[in-house]
């Protein structure tokens, strides 16, 4: 019984001893990880968290393969036509994540998801020019967005736009139509849809991400992204 009560306690040592091993190994790679996601999408200053999920990590480590990596980036800019798009709440998350022979990176995904936040007050800082972006209620169970274009001469001109994913990398801002009254004004068209009408291009998603679905809501926007096979930063 004694014999058996020492295995025990050092079984229960040992075993700690692993768990603690397995836990400091695991904060080592997240930091690690951390730093490379940062220097890859140009991040400056801001370094992500990384969340290595899974256990024990020392065995998916021998085995080459990590169950899960989720990462937080924070917030990052998108750039059109001179004008900056703030996209808030990054986050990616990858499954099956490969690693280099040597075990010292990160090389590939064999699935990842993600989503990311704007809010209404970014998207009218984006559009620049005195307009006001905001909800717009529902038509058609799909959410719309109302834009007030900044036109001296129809002080009160508020129209509806929708957002929509374009090629992937894209976000879309669209005027659904105008009101007669500008139609009827020379130049007025123009001139409302230089400042309704908006492409904004995100270049710096994790892991090359395309983005597949954007969801009007009250408090902004949502969206997603996906991908197979993703390409990670080594």
């Amino acid at each position: 019984m004694r014999a058996l009560r020492v295995l025990l306690i050092l079984v229960v040592i040992f075993g700690g001893l692993f768990v603690a091993a397995d836990r400091l190994a695991v904060g080592l790679a997240e930091d690690k990880a951390a730093e490379k996601i940062r220097g890859s999408q140009g991040l400056g200053s801001k370094t992500p968290t990384v969340a290595i999920k899974g256990f024990p990590f020392l065995t998916q480590v021998l085995g080459r393969n990590l169950q899960e990596v989720d990462a937080d980036l924070g917030d990052i800019e998108a750039r059109a036509d001179g004008r900056t798009l703030r996209i808030d709440q990054l986050s990616a998350h990858f499954f099956e994540v490969g690693l280099t022979s040597d075990y010292t990176s990160i090389e590939s995904a064999a699935s990842a998801t993600g989503n990311a936040r704007i809010t209404y007050a970014d998207l009218t800082k984006a559009a620049g020019g005195g307009v006001k972006i905001s909800y717009g209620g529902q038509k058609n169970g799909h959410g719309q967005v109302k834009i007030s274009p900044n036109v001296p001469v129809l002080s009160s001109l508020e129209v509806t736009g929708s957002i929509s994913i374009v090629g992937g990398n894209t976000v879309r801002l669209r005027a659904d139509g105008l009101p007669g009254m500008c139609r009827a004004l020379p130049g007025c068209e123009t001139k409302v849809r230089a400042q309704t009408d908006h492409d904004w291009k995100l270049d710096q998603l994790p892991g090359n991400l395309k983005l597949d679905k954007v969801v009007t809501m009250t408090d902004g926007l949502s969206i997603s992204a996906s991908g197979k096979d993703v390409k990670l930063p080594g």
